[in-house]
């Protein structure tokens, strides 16, 4: 079976690297929202489910890269302070990952990027919504709708956010727990499509392909980020996070 890069003229080829550039950029700024690009951007040129298989390796890659931006050890010490996220999340990333063939996910698209975009506004032109780190029930809540729609749609990133959000987490460590967080998230989406078959030979190459761009554009967005504040990266979180909202509504509604 041929894959997707095969048939790809001039046009599509750089269409595909400024995707993968500008995923890679907006993550290494905020440190998510590479998924929703890729997959907003990619659907284009190529078929959902291609799309949402050629943002897997990127993705993966990325957030290796990130979450050892700090070094090993504080990678593991992460995994350590978030391991009910992190176990709460596979589970139901697998569940969603099994589901995806079988069910329509504009419904969950919908009601999740409602979700978000009321918490961004919410926390925009409101009283700051914070959740103490000894919440468990909250901790669960988050973990499995970030998890669900993460296998159903690749998209883990947003309920991720809000959850570190309210937690007030600093900007460093935010950016390195979710870079455990989808590291794990992704290599669990590669298993998990792998079973489905929506990651296979004829759609790998094209997720082999956008790695390059999208680890350029983390590399130069992290640059940015770096001259930021506490605050102006809690502002661009949260507006990235009203975009990402909006965009899952756009794909609920527009199919």
């Amino acid at each position: 079976m041929s894959h997707y890069l095969i048939h790809f003229d001039l046009f599509s080829i750089v269409f595909s690297l400024i995707v993968g550039f500008s995923a890679g950029f907006i993550k290494g700024i905020v440190g998510f929202a590479m998924p929703m690009i890729l997959l907003s951007g990619m659907t284009i040129i190529v078929p959902a489910d291609a799309a949402l298989a050629a943002l897997i390796l990127p993705t993966v890659f990325s957030n290796i890269q990130q979450a050892n931006a700090q070094g090993f050890a504080s990678a593991v010490s992460s995994i350590g302070q978030f391991k009910m996220f992190l176990i709460v999340g596979a589970l139901f990333l697998l569940l969603g990952a099994y589901l995806t063939p079988l069910i329509p996910s504009q419904l969950f698209l919908g009601i999740m990027g409602c979700l978000i975009v009321s918490f961004s506004l919410f926390q925009i032109l409101g009283p700051k919504f914070q959740i103490d780190r000894g919440n468990r029930l909250a901790t669960v809540f988050f973990a499995s709708i970030s998890g669900f729609f993460g296998g159903i749609s690749g998209v883990w990133g947003p309920p991720t956010v809000a959850y570190l959000t309210a937690l007030n987490t600093e900007k460093t460590e935010q950016i390195r727990v979710q870079g455990v967080i989808y590291g794990l998230g992704a290599a669990l989406l590669l298993f998990g499509h792998l079973m489905s078959g929506i990651f296979s030979w004829e759609t790998a190459p094209l997720s082999a392909f956008l790695v390059a761009p999208a680890l350029l554009g983390v590399w130069l967005g992290t640059r940015i980020r770096d001259h930021f504040d506490q605050k102006t990266f809690r502002t661009a979180t949260l507006f990235v996070l009203l975009i990402a909202g909006g965009n899952l509504i756009r794909r609920a509604w527009l199919g």
